[in-house]
């Protein structure tokens, strides 16, 4: 469980990685010869400007163009994708303050890169969208009654989102995970088919539903959560409603 101290350095990360999403996305716009790799490596430097560190040994953010969000871990190269117009974005980061026992928050946000988004790409955003957002649903409902639901009957209620509306084979991992302080990934079991255990009170965890389609693009939405004293679900991170669209410079 989670001090308080624990709990405002874990606030305090979630606020600095928020900020340096929308850096990243203005980035994206300022910068239309970019590639992933190079986006990676401006938001490393941010990283080092608001002195928060990363993990060990998958220390690098995952930046996606198009077909490689389509693959759940994929970490760019040097020769690495280019945009172009019509670019599907997915940057998923974490990071923790650099002090004993900060724990990470941990985010994925997705953005468009062109004037309209595809009929396709938006479908698939509402469905992960709609798995985020019921999966907290039921945990709150569950805490209404004073239980605390396990892993895997939160994973399922996404997969079941996912799983109506024809995307069953394409999820790829488990729901969400717990929060740690030396990795993004915490020693309790995550949100998945695995973990017959109760969620924990006063612990971070992760809400991520994705859907990958291979060869084509992947879309994920990550946000980070712990339940308080009260058996409220306090989410930590802003919640994306709709896709970024991100408009090339004119200037």
């Amino acid at each position: 469980m989670w001090s308080q101290i624990k709990i405002k350095n874990h606030l305090i990360a979630c606020e600095l990685l928020d900020k340096i999403k929308d850096s990243a996305f203005e980035f994206i716009r300022k910068n239309p010869n970019t590639t992933e790799y190079q986006v990676q490596e401006f938001i490393l430097e941010e990283f080092k400007k608001n002195n928060i560190l990363a993990a060990k040994p998958h220390n690098f953010p995952i930046v996606a163009f198009n077909e490689s969000a389509a693959s759940p871990h994929y970490f760019p190269k040097k020769v690495s994708k280019k945009l172009t117009p019509n670019t599907l974005v997915l940057i998923d980061i974490w990071a923790r303050l650099k002090q004993r026992n900060a724990p990470f928050s941990d985010i994925t946000w997705m953005a468009y890169y062109g004037k309209e988004i595809p009929e396709e790409i938006q479908e698939v955003w509402n469905i992960v969208k709609d798995a985020r957002d019921f999966s907290i649903k039921f945990i709150e409902e569950e805490l209404k009654n004073r239980r605390f639901p396990k892993g895997i009957e939160i994973d399922n209620i996404a997969r079941k989102v996912i799983s109506d509306a024809g995307y069953y084979e394409n999820i790829k991992h488990t729901t969400g995970h717990s929060i740690g302080f030396n990795s993004p990934h915490g020693n309790q079991k995550g949100i998945g088919q695995k973990n017959n255990n109760r969620i924990i009170k006063n612990l971070g965890y992760t809400i991520e539903p994705g859907i990958y389609l291979k060869d084509k693009f992947g879309v994920r939405s990550e946000i980070d959560f712990y339940i308080n004293d009260s058996l409220e679900v306090v989410i930590t991170t802003p919640v994306q409603k709709e896709l970024i669209k991100i408009m090339p410079d004119k200037s």
